[in-house]
C-alpha cells in the first residue's frame, strides 16, 4: 500500500465515520520514539467476562513485557483498550474509533463471535490488519483479507468430539445450544458433520443466554429413547446451569461441553456437577501433563506459569492463551516486515509459518487464515475438580 493509498483509505474512514482527522495517519510513516498502537476491543464485563478479563491481563502483561525488552523494531507498543461488555453494537462504535480517531496499526480482540463478525467489515473496508480471539467458523470461513483468528472452529470441536464419542460407541446423541452467535454456530456445524461420523442426533433443544434454568429441555432430552450421549455447544453460565440441571435430572448419558467452557471459571460454576465432563480444548489447560518431548510443552507451561505468578494459581485459562498467540502473532510479523505499515504486517502475518502458540503450530496461507489443524485440539476430561487428559486415561 502506497503512502497515497494510506491517506486516502484514512480520510475516507475519517468521513465515513463522522470523526475529525488527526494530524497522523495510522500505518503509514511515522516518528522513530511513537509508539506501535495495538487497538483491541475486549468483553472485560458483562456475561462473557470469563473471557475478556484473561484476555485484556493477557495483553497488558506481554505488552509491558515487550516494552521492557525494547519494543518491537526499536518502538514501544501502546495497548488501546475498550469494553464492549459483550455488545456487538458496541464493538463496532469502538472499532470506529480505533481506527479514525485512535490511529491503531492494528488490532486484536473480539471476545465473542458475535463482536468479531459484526467489525469485520469495517476491518476489510479500511484495511486494517485484525487477529480474533473468537471461535466461529465463519470469521475465517470465507477467508477475508485482513482478518485472521487464534482459537480453533468450533467445527474442529464438533469433529474432536464426535471423533471421541465413535471411540466409546456412541452413534445418538441429543444437543441443547445456546442461541448466542457461538452456540448458533456450533450447532450448526454439528448438525452439517454429524453424518461424516455416523451419529444421529435425536434431540435438539436450545436455551437463551439470559435463561436460569434449563430443567424443561433437558427433561426433554431425558424422555428421548436412545440418547447415548449429550452435546452442549455454549459459553458463559449456560453451559454451567445445564451440567447443573443435568445432574439434578440424574441424566445418564454422558455430558460433552465445547471449547466455549475451557476455564477453570466453568468448573467452579458448575461444581462437583461437572465431574466427568468431557470437552475439546488447547493443550494449555494441562500444560504440565504433556510429554516432555511435545513440541508445545515449552510454550504452554511457559505462559501458564507467567500468567499464574502474575494473577494467582488455577487462573489460567485458554482464553487468555488466544490474546497471547494474537499478540504474538502481530509482534512476529512487524518484526518480519520491518514495519508496523498495514499492508505490510498483513503480508507477514499471511507468510507465517510454523509459529507454536498455545493453540498449537500455526502455518498461515493465502487460503487458511486460521493456521491450525484438528489435531491442534485434546480431549479433556473433568476429574476430581480439574482437567486431565482423555489419552492418557482410559476411554
Amino acid at each position: 500500500m502506497t503512502l497515497k493509498h494510506t491517506r486516502r483509505t484514512f480520510m475516507a474512514a475519517v468521513a465515513a465515520l463522522g470523526m475529525a482527522a488527526a494530524a497522523s495517519l495510522p500505518g503509514a510513516a511515522q516518528a522513530q520514539d511513537e509508539p506501535i498502537k495495538i487497538g483491541t476491543f475486549l468483553s472485560v464485563t458483562g456475561p462473557a467476562s470469563f473471557l475478556g478479563d484473561p484476555e485484556l491481563k493477557t495483553l497488558q502483561m506481554y505488552v509491558d513485557k515487550i516494552n521492557a525488552e525494547g519494543g518491537v523494531n526499536g518502538r514501544e507498543l501502546e495497548l488501546v483498550h475498550y469494553d464492549t461488555g459483550g455488545d456487538p453494537n458496541k464493538a463496532v462504535t469502538f472499532v470506529k474509533r480505533l481506527i479514525a480517531q485512535d490511529e491503531v496499526d492494528a488490532i486484536v480482540g473480539g471476545s465473542t463471535s458475535g463482536e468479531s463478525l459484526a467489525v469485520m467489515p469495517l476491518m476489510e473496508r479500511f484495511e486494517v490488519p485484525f487477529i480474533s480471539f473468537a471461535g466461529s467458523k465463519k470469521i475465517v470461513d470465507p477467508v477475508q483479507p485482513w482478518t485472521f483468528k487464534t482459537p480453533h472452529t468450533d467445527t474442529m470441536a464438533c469433529e474432536k468430539i464426535f471423533e471421541d464419542m465413535k471411540k466409546r460407541g456412541f452413534t445418538q446423541i441429543a444437543m441443547i445450544s445456546g442461541t448466542g452467535g457461538f452456540g448458533q454456530s456450533m450447532q450448526a456445524e454439528c448438525q452439517g458433520v454429524a453424518p461424516d461420523y455416523g451419529i444421529r442426533i435425536l434431540a435438539d433443544e436450545t436455551y437463551g443466554p439470559k435463561d436460569t434454568d434449563m430443567t424443561a429441555q433437558l427433561t426433554s432430552i431425558k424422555n428421548t429413547p436412545n440418547v447415548q450421549a449429550v452435546l452442549n455447544p455454549g459459553f458463559g453460565q449456560g453451559p454451567a446451569i445445564v451440567t447443573k440441571n443435568y445432574r439434578q435430572l440424574q441424566i445418564d448419558a454422558p455430558l460433552y461441553q465445547s471449547h466455549g467452557v475451557a476455564s477453570k471459571k466453568y468448573i467452579e460454576l458448575a461444581g462437583d456437577a461437572a465431574e466427568g465432563v468431557r470437552l475439546p480444548a488447547a493443550a494449555l489447560l494441562v500444560a504440565e501433563q504433556l510429554p516432555d518431548d511435545d513440541p508445545q510443552k515449552p510454550v504452554v507451561v511457559g505462559y501458564k506459569n507467567a500468567y499464574e505468578e502474575k494473577h494467582g494459581e488455577g487462573s489460567v485459562s485458554t482464553f487468555g492463551g488466544h490474546a497471547y498467540d494474537g499478540l504474538m502473532l502481530i509482534v512476529d510479523a512487524m518484526k518480519s516486515a520491518g514495519s508496523s505499515e498495514p499492508q505490510a504486517v498483513r503480508d507477514a502475518l499471511e507468510n507465517t509459518k510454523g509459529y507454536m502458540g498455545t493453540a498449537g503450530e500455526v502455518t498461515f496461507s493465502e487460503d487458511d487464515h486460521l493456521g491450525l489443524t484438528p489435531d491442534a485440539f485434546r480431549m479433556l476430561e473433568i476429574r476430581n475438580g480439574d482437567w486431565t487428559l482423555v489419552e492418557e486415561t482410559a476411554g
